[in-house]
């Protein structure tokens, strides 16, 4: 099976605690993150104990943004999972380098979002949540709180208060395609970051990012038939 399949809240007790060993929960500690990314984060990687935000699910690069977040993290070891995003390709996740073998994916988690995420917090390194819509100040003060203390770092994918940094795509543009013929290899995104602390002053990148994998009809133009080669890295373009 690609990566591990969580059904459920109470399907977590094999997985939670210790999930990667008995990490540290040291805060000052940071995992990796992609050389191309580590300008954007105050301390050049995620901070154990900390909340970045990737906003505007479903701009163009957005769920791109988010994988690249995970590669480094995942490659030194940390076990990482993703919630509410039945949609996400375990193929693209392995192509951008997540070992999915220390990938937890829970596409369904029910009206028992809070609870689910929460319980991932206890024991994974890294908790990507799509937000379901709006989630409560009470709740989002909850979830960031368990992260401090259990020294995981919680990723909200949407739109969230009071994270300690928001990463966000801009803008984009697709290559490839010319005069109407061809196939989408890349796009080049605006990546923005803003927080608080140490990320209060804006930063900006320009990067190439690899094209998604689609189905449907833009499978014909996004991906060679066959095709199984690894995706590249991030490439920066200009910094600000």
């Amino acid at each position: 099976m690609a990566g591990r399949m969580v059904l459920g809240s109470t399907a977590l007790a094999g997985l939670v605690r210790p999930a990667s060993g008995p990490a540290t929960t040291d805060p000052h500690r940071t995992l990796p993150v992609l050389s191309e990314l580590a300008g954007l984060l105050p301390q050049r990687g995620l901070r154990r104990g900390s909340t970045v935000a990737v906003g505007r699910p479903g701009s163009s690069g957005g769920t791109s943004l988010m994988l690249a977040l995970l590669v480094e993290a995942s490659r030194v070891g940390a076990w990482c999972a993703v919630v509410g995003m039945p949609t996400l390709g375990a193929v693209a996740a392995a192509e951008l380098g997540i070992a999915l073998d220390r990938l937890a994916l829970v596409p369904h988690p029910g009206p028992e979002w809070a609870t689910v995420v929460a319980a991932l917090i206890d024991g994974v390194d890294v908790v990507v949540a799509a937000v379901p819509g709006t989630v409560s100040a009470s709740v989002a003060d909850r979830l960031a709180a368990r992260a401090r203390q259990r020294g995981s770092v919680f990723v909200p994918y949407g739109r969230w208060t009071g994270a300690d940094l928001t990463l966000q795509v801009l803008r984009g543009r697709w290559e490839g395609l010319e005069q109407g013929r061809g196939r989408l290899r890349r796009r080049e995104v605006t990546i923005s970051a803003q927080g608080r602390g140490a990320a209060v002053r804006p930063k900006e990148i320009r990067v190439w990012l690899p094209g998604d994998r689609r189905t449907g009809p833009a499978a014909r133009v996004s991906t060679p038939v066959g095709s199984t080669a690894r995706r590249s890295s991030l490439t920066v373009v200009r910094t600000r």
